[in-house]
C-alpha cells in the first residue's frame, strides 16, 4: 500500500488514471496524425438503469504511426505475447513486435486487456491486421495459448493462409513437450529436429527422438511440421525460432507494469523510442541464373567434408541456411567468388542498408504535454471491470 501511495503521488491516481484515456487518445491524435487508438468501454449500470454519466474500462489498442510505417520494411513476420500488469489493479498488456533486417527490435502494437482470452486476443489481432499488418504472407509466432489459436483459425479473421501463416515459438512446444516427457535429452533432441534446416538432418534428429520413445514421435507428429520446424516453413521464420523478441520488450516493460494504466500506456512511447537505432548491411540488383557443387573441404584440404548443391537462381543451398535465412551462406558466397558475381545480388531486400534506413525515416517528436490535452466531455471512465 505504501508503494501504490508513492506511485500515485508521482505519476497520478490509480482510478482518474483510466479517465485519462478519452483525453489522451484525442490529444494523440491531434498532435501525431495516424495514431491509432481504440478505446472500448462497457456501460455502467445503477440499479437496473444504465448511467450514461459513467462508462467502465474494458480494452484499449494503440499504435503509432512510425510502427505502421516500419513494419513495411521489416522482416515479414511478427511476434505476439502478453505480459501480466503488477499494479493495483489486475490486467494484460499485449504487444506485437518485429525486427529490421539489421536485428533491431520494434515494438508495432500494444493493447491493455482483461486477460489473456479468446476475446481479447481477437480484439488485439483484429485491429493489428487492420491497422498495423494488412500485408499478405506475414508469419505470426506465438505460444499455443488456445485463445491465438481460436483467432488465426477463424474463417473471417484475415490471418488464415495464404493471407498470413501461423508458427510456434520452439521454447514453448518444448516446454509442453517436457511437462509429458521428462529428462533434458529427449528436449535436445526436439529442439534438435526443431532447429535442423535440412530434411535428412531433421529426419536424423527425429529418428533419434523415435527410437528414444516411440510415444515422445507421436506427440511430436500431432503438431503440424510447418508450425514448429525450420525445414518445413518454407523460409517464412528468418531463422526467428523463438518468441524472445518479445521478451526483450516485456523486459524493458518490467518496470512500468506496475504503475497507473494512463502512464503505463504513455511509457510504450518511450519504449519504442529507446529500441531504435540504425544498422547497415548491403543492397544489390542483379541476380543470375548459376547452379553450382561447392566441395567442403579441411583447412588443409585432405579430407573433403562433403558437397553442396547451390542454385543462385532458386537461392537455395543443401546446408538450408540460403533459403531460411535469406542471404547467402558460405558456399553460395563460395559460387560468387567463383563466377565473380555480386554476393549482396542474393541478399533479402529487408537486410538492405535502406531498408534498414527505411524503418527509421520517420522520426519521434515529443508527446503533447498533458495541459494542452484538448478536453473531453464524455463519460467519466472507470476502471470497475477490472478491479481485483
Amino acid at each position: 500500500m505504501a508503494k501504490q501511495n508513492v506511485v500515485s503521488q508521482i505519476y497520478g491516481d490509480w482510478e482518474d488514471s483510466y479517465n485519462e484515456f478519452p483525453r489522451w487518445a484525442l490529444g494523440l491524435q491531434i498532435i501525431i496524425p495516424g495514431s491509432v487508438v481504440v478505446l472500448k468501454t462497457s456501460p455502467a449500470l445503477v440499479g437496473r438503469q444504465l448511467d450514461d454519466s459513467t462508462a467502465y474500462f474494458h480494452r484499449l489498442f494503440w499504435t503509432f504511426p512510425h510502427c505502421v510505417e516500419e513494419f513495411q520494411h521489416c522482416k515479414p513476420l511478427v511476434n505476439v505475447d502478453g505480459t501480466h500488469l503488477y499494479g493495483k489493479y489486475d490486467g494484460t498488456l499485449l504487444i506485437a513486435i518485429a525486427e529490421d533486417g539489421n536485428s533491431n527490435i520494434i515494438p508495432i502494437a500494444f493493447a491493455l486487456v482483461e486477460g489473456e482470452n479468446t476475446e481479447s486476443w481477437s480484439f488485439f489481432l483484429s485491429h493489428l491486421r487492420t491497422h498495423v499488418t494488412p500485408q499478405p504472407g506475414i508469419l505470426v509466432i506465438s505460444d499455443r495459448h488456445n485463445g491465438i489459436k481460436a483467432v488465426l483459425e477463424a474463417p473471417d479473421g484475415g490471418w488464415l493462409p495464404p493471407t498470413a501463416y501461423r508458427a510456434f515459438c520452439i521454447r514453448h512446444v518444448a516446454a509442453n513437450f517436457a511437462l509429458t516427457f521428462k529428462g533434458k535429452d529427449a528436449r535436445r533432441l526436439l529442439v534438435n529436429a526443431a532447429y535442423a534446416k535440412k530434411e535428412v538432418e531433421f529426419q536424423y534428429w527425429f529418428d533419434i527422438l523415435r527410437m528414444f520413445d516411440p510415444a515422445m514421435r507421436d506427440w511430436a507428429n500431432r503438431i503440424e511440421y510447418a508450425h514448429w520446424t525450420q525445414h518445413w516453413d518454407e523460409g517464412r521464420r528468418f531463422g526467428h525460432m523463438t518468441t524472445n523478441i518479445s521478451e526483450c520488450v516485456k523486459s524493458i516493460l518490467k518496470g512500468v507494469r506496475n504503475l497507473p494504466m494512463c502512464a503505463l500506456v504513455k511509457a510504450t512511447w518511450e519504449v519504442g523510442r529507446v529500441v531504435r537505432s540504425k544498422g547497415k548491411r548491403g543492397r544489390g540488383t542483379v541476380r543470375d541464373n548459376s547452379e553450382f557443387t561447392v566441395a567442403e573441404t579441411t583447412p588443409t584440404g585432405s579430407f573433403s567434408l562433403g558437397s553442396y548443391r547451390v542454385s543462385l537462381t532458386d537461392q537455395t543451398c543443401d546446408c538450408g541456411y540460403f533459403q531460411a535465412l535469406h542471404y547467402p551462406c558460405r558456399h553460395a558466397l563460395a559460387c560468387c567468388a567463383y563466377a565473380r558475381l555480386t554476393w549482396s545480388a542474393y541478399v533479402h531486400e529487408v537486410y538492405c542498408l535502406s531498408s534498414v534506413y527505411d524503418v527509421y525515416r520517420m522520426g519521434f517528436i515529443p508527446p503533447i504535454p498533458e495541459e494542452f490535452w484538448p478536453p473531453y466531455d464524455g463519460p467519466t471512465v472507470t476502471s470497475t471491470s477490472m478491479t481485483t
